[in-house]
């Protein structure tokens, strides 16, 4: 393990956290071993136990390590990745990547929509329920995800909650209804969680979490659906593809 360089302008604990960060990206450290503990750290380096737990904390904010209560530190496994470019079903895309995925139907219900719902969904003035759905989304048994979906239900009349019990409403869009999604907008934006979201999501009162605002279109220019999306950061990460012009 290199030292931390007390002439650096960089703090101390930056210095310290960027060396545990090589050790791991080195495989000096893998997935499951203990980090090493911050009494040890505070001999080698010279440094205050304060300035050893500030780094090996920024890094479990980071999720590159965990704690285990009782236990101690541990590096984490890498988290996985998802692509944001491409327009799939939830259950298909985790499902593809060999998670084991569950989805709880926590709300089902038809409600007026208010105006902000009907601008969104550009419903035409006559029409104005709304069908709301409300999932929460577990990942190899850790809930991930609490989403909120908005149809618009005119164009939905029939669906039922057992049309979506243990199935994708992507799929049953286009079997029942011949509703194919062809692209959509996207907005992300840092929240903290309130009491209701970390319950569900397991997470302590306020966590950060990321929030996803998407509306898809079909290829006919129609607004299939408005969704609001809130994923937990702690243990997994997001690609974006970029591409230049031309």
């Amino acid at each position: 393990m290199r030292k931390v360089n007390k002439n650096s302008p960089l703090p101390l604990y930056y210095q310290l956290k960027e060396i545990l960060r090589e050790m791991i990206d080195n495989e000096e450290l893998k997935p499951g071993d203990a980090a090493p503990p911050e009494r040890e750290l505070c001999e080698i380096h010279g440094i205050s136990r304060m300035t050893a737990r500030k780094a090996v904390t920024a890094l479990v904010n980071e999720g590159v390590l965990y704690r285990e209560q009782g236990k101690g530190t541990f590096v984490a496994e890498p988290k996985p990745q998802h692509q944001l470019n491409q327009l799939r079903g939830f259950t298909d895309e985790m499902m593809e990547k060999g998670l084991v995925v569950q989805t709880k139907i926590l709300s089902f219900k038809v409600l007026e929509a208010t105006v902000a719902l009907k601008k969104r969904l550009k419903m035409l003035p006559h029409q104005n329920k709304v069908l709301e759905i409300q999932r929460l989304r577990i990942i190899d048994g850790l809930p991930f995800a609490l989403e909120t979906v908005w149809l618009n239900h005119t164009k939905v009349p029939d669906l039922t909650k057992n049309d979506l019990e243990g199935g994708s409403l992507y799929n049953v869009l286009k079997e029942k209804y011949n509703r194919v999604p062809c692209y959509a907008t996207q907005t992300i934006e840092p929240v903290k969680l309130d009491e209701y979201e970390s319950q569900l999501l397991q997470m302590p009162d306020e966590s950060l979490a990321l929030l996803f605002r998407r509306t898809t279109y079909t290829k006919n220019e129609e607004i299939m659906e408005y969704t609001k999306c809130i994923y937990r950061t702690d243990t997994h990460k997001y690609e974006v593809l970029l591409k230049a012009d031309g």
